[in-house]
């Protein structure tokens, strides 16, 4: 299974959501589209699910178009909508039956689903009656009823509460290990915890295309991260204005001391803190930056 969005543009009047857009995604990959409130994330999820067309380039789902496989894809909405005088056994029956799937084979799937989305006691039980969390699991059971290959989320725990997002979270780590999936959110803690790559939308535009490692490698700063006690915080006036520290920043309990050559520089630090006996009760090299630190730096 490999999806392929080549140039996506999609403009509304004069505000272009989606500007020339482009990525790939192979078998099996997680992967979280990142980026803030109105980014053009759910336009572009929208369009990939075929609810919406777009104005230029297409979307390739195993060498077909994507409007030809719409019976591959799994679509959970941010909000889904289900009539709350159904049970969930029935809500999952009725979509089942405008998808095509025949009433015996809903009949054997449907408990199965409900069980390994947490809702097995639950499955006639009326909608109406469900929690964010609930409702969310349900529409997840929904989005795997005809079996895709490849499922689109959209912002699918942002809503709940953490417990509900908890649910979910854990259940998109179990569906992960045999379906692709693409998981929009803003919220990068969630996509840091099941996905493996990030792709950050800004404007309508990517911005970054990396994996957690590459993002923390290629956004690593030539720092040292220090502590020392409270005593010697007045030496860190003596080195602002050596020739190779750039700035010193307040971090947490310790510093940042950015510098120019970080293997050289920090042996030179070191000694010249010894030599001024400073006591050191942390030096680490090459501090990195945190994936919320790294998206900050990219969206805002």
């Amino acid at each position: 299974m490999r999806l392929e969005i080549n140039n996506i543009t999609k403009k509304f009047k004069y505000k272009t959501a989606v500007n020339n857009f482009s990525m790939v995604i192979d078998t099996n990959e997680c992967v979280g589209l990142i980026g803030p409130n109105g980014a053009g994330k759910t336009t572009l999820i929208q369009i990939i699910a075929d609810i919406l067309n777009a104005d230029e380039g297409d979307i390739v789902l195993d060498g077909q178009k994507i409007s030809k496989m719409k019976n591959k894809i799994g679509y959970l909405p941010q909000y889904p909508n289900f009539f709350s005088w159904m049970t969930a056994f029935e809500t999952l029956s009725f979509m089942g039956t405008l998808s095509g799937i025949s009433k015996n084979q809903l009949q054997k799937d449907i408990p199965f689903l409900l069980e390994k989305v947490g809702l097995g006691k639950e499955a006639h039980a009326h909608v109406g009656t469900f929690s964010g969390g609930m409702k969310q699991r349900l529409g997840i059971a929904q989005a795997l009823l005809h079996k895709p290959a490849f499922i689109i989320m959209d912002e699918p725990v942002s809503a709940l509460d953490p417990i509900g997002r908890r649910e979910v979270l854990n259940l998109l780590n179990d569906i992960k290990k045999d379906t692709t999936i693409l998981f929009s959110t803003h919220i990068l803690s969630d996509a840091e915890e099941i996905c493996e790559r990030f792709v950050v939308i800004k404007n309508g535009y990517k911005i970054e295309d990396a994996s957690k490692l590459e993002l923390l490698n290629r956004y690593q700063d030539s720092a040292i991260f220090l502590m020392i006690q409270k005593k010697d915080v007045k030496w860190l006036t003596t080195i602002e204005h050596l020739p190779y520290v750039k700035r010193i920043e307040s971090s947490g309990d310790g510093f940042k001391v950015y510098v120019n050559q970080l293997e050289a520089d920090a042996h030179r630090l070191l000694q010249y803190g010894l030599d001024s006996n400073v006591l050191f009760t942390k030096f680490d090299l090459g501090f990195q930056e945190s994936l919320e630190e790294i998206f900050l730096e990219l969206v805002v």
